[in-house]
């Protein structure tokens, strides 16, 4: 049994998450447990996350998960959009919801951060030489 998809893909929030993510060298998407996932071999970003409260899952919808650096990381959660996601979390990824008021080159520049940990020499050479 699959998991339920979990998004809307006519979220112009999650479109614009596309545009950034797909434009980055190789990258490709796919469904996985119901979100939409950005990798090349392996995955970047995902659309949409939740944390664990009090035995219940809180969606957070409209929101990137991303894998940075632990420095940048520990400087994310100190923002209030910021948040350590279920499962993934504890792997050092963290999740930013998204609305309105997004500064999406701040979002443009943590997906470039998560691909580059995990995309691999040639592809983040490939992003250097800008294609």
């Amino acid at each position: 049994m699959g998991h339920p998809i979990m998004f809307d893909d006519a979220d112009p929030i999650l479109g614009r998450v596309r545009e950034l993510a797909l434009a980055l060298p190789d990258a490709a998407e796919k469904i996985s447990h119901g979100h939409p996932a950005f990798y090349t071999t392996k995955v970047f970003a995902y659309y949409g996350g939740s944390v664990k409260v009090d035995g219940t899952y809180r969606q957070h919808e409209r929101s990137v998960l991303v894998l940075v650096d632990p420095a940048e990381r520990e400087a994310l959660l100190e923002d209030a959009r910021s948040y350590v996601p279920a499962y993934l979390g504890p792997s050092g990824w963290i999740g930013v919801d998204l609305d309105g008021d997004t500064d999406w080159a701040e979002i443009a520049e943590l997906l470039d951060a998560s691909y580059r940990r995990t995309a691999g020499r040639r592809r983040v050479a490939l992003l250097d030489q800008g294609a």
